[in-house]
């Protein structure tokens, strides 16, 4: 039998390529975007309590209410913002599921939709599977990952769908800022676009500055998505649970697609998160607790040969390698794990034209002794 491909240009991914490289060299994994330490044990406790309290069959369809609740007060918390957990917020098997069931939803063959490159590597391919139509966007390394939004409003015509925006942004680490969300909001206005936000690392942002929740702005609020995810900000990312937001009229056609895809999600997970998130000091103390782990990896690598301006947020460092060689990044991201034992992720597979700016990515989402030992032998390069 012979089929055609719908994603005949899609591979093996980056990370699974590295990852893989990483367990056969023995190398310190920076690559993979995981945590190397446990989670909170008082959270592993309550989900083990929901287990053997009962909660083992199917949660409810948009998931369980009380953790619907919690995501509800955590939003009017954080960000004076209302959703409603009976109608606007669902619980998923992910962000990445989130993000998938979005774009099925609503992109349509031929449907432009625009991303900002580099973009975290599902994106794309969702548009594709869906017959629409990626509209690259390329962020520059250079001045710190900004984002030109004159070329944003000359790309923007009748048949844009969707923009989808990343901040914390992933690969790079970089933030949207109040300016950069206003601008999105006057380039939508008056449009039928939905913007697709994708804020898992929404609790990882640094040095003082606020995360610019797209829910943070009415005319945004009134057309987007907001994604994040439980596994990124309770450090377990194999529990695969993340939720999303959005108005009643788009969650209801989110739905459609929801049900069909997976349904319901781990119920007792669910609970177990639910009464971890009646104390919110265990999402609001984490900006500090990973800007220390940033502060420590950068504070070992000053003296190194690696340039770099320091993330202000998620969990990952871009360092430029200019001054050490000038290989391409995907080879010498490959011959840093093999000779030198320590793997990363290269920028440029995510970038238009595999554009190569002699930068990669590291994860800082490690133990103390895991980055002592990564940079000791990143400075001796």
């Amino acid at each position: 039998m012979q089929h055609s491909s719908k994603l005949p240009f899609v591979g093996t991914t980056i990370f699974s390529v590295m990852s893989a490289l990483a367990a056969k060299h023995n190398a310190i994994n920076l690559s993979q975007g995981f945590p190397n330490f446990k989670s909170d044990q008082k959270l592993i406790d309550l989900v083990n309590k929901a287990m053997n309290s009962g909660y083992n069959q199917y949660a409810p369809m948009r998931g369980h209410l009380e953790l619907r609740n919690a995501i509800s007060k955590k939003y009017e918390l954080v960000y004076g913002a209302s959703y409603h957990p009976e109608t606007e917020i669902i619980v998923t098997a992910g962000a990445t599921q989130a993000i998938f069931t979005i774009i099925s939803t609503f992109i349509k063959p031929n449907d432009e939709v625009i991303v900002f490159k580099p973009a975290y590597d599902s994106y794309e391919p969702n548009v594709e599977l869906n017959g629409g139509i990626p509209i690259p966007v390329q962020l520059n390394a250079s001045n710190g990952y900004k984002v030109d939004w004159k070329l944003v409003k000359a790309k923007v015509n009748s048949r844009t769908k969707m923009i989808i925006i990343n901040t914390p942004h992933n690969p790079s680490g970089s933030i949207l800022s109040k300016e950069d969300m206003l601008q999105l909001q006057e380039i939508t206005k008056n449009t039928n676009i939905i913007v697709l936000s994708d804020e898992v690392y929404e609790h990882m942002i640094y040095d003082g500055e606020k995360h610019q929740s797209a829910c943070l702005f009415p005319d945004l609020k009134a057309r987007s998505f907001v994604v994040s995810s439980f596994c990124k900000t309770f450090h377990n990312t194999g529990w695969r649970v993340g939720y999303c937001c959005a108005p009643k009229s788009l969650m209801d056609e989110f739905l459609k697609v929801h049900q069909f895809a997976v349904f319901g999600i781990h119920h007792p997970t669910q609970k177990g998160i639910a009464d971890y998130m009646q104390s919110p000091e265990h999402y609001l103390k984490l900006p500090g607790f990973y800007q220390k782990k940033r502060d420590l990896f950068l504070n070992l690598m000053k003296d190194s040969r690696f340039r770099f301006t320091p993330a202000k947020g998620s969990y990952f460092q871009v360092l430029d390698y200019s001054q050490i060689t000038q290989e391409n990044d995907v080879d010498f991201a490959k011959r840093l794990t093999v000779e030198n034992g320590v793997a990363s992720i290269p920028m440029s597979v995510f970038n238009i034209d595999n554009a190569d700016h002699k930068v990669l990515r590291f994860c800082f989402a490690k133990t103390e002794d895991t980055l002592k030992q990564a940079a000791e032998i990143l400075c001796g390069l």
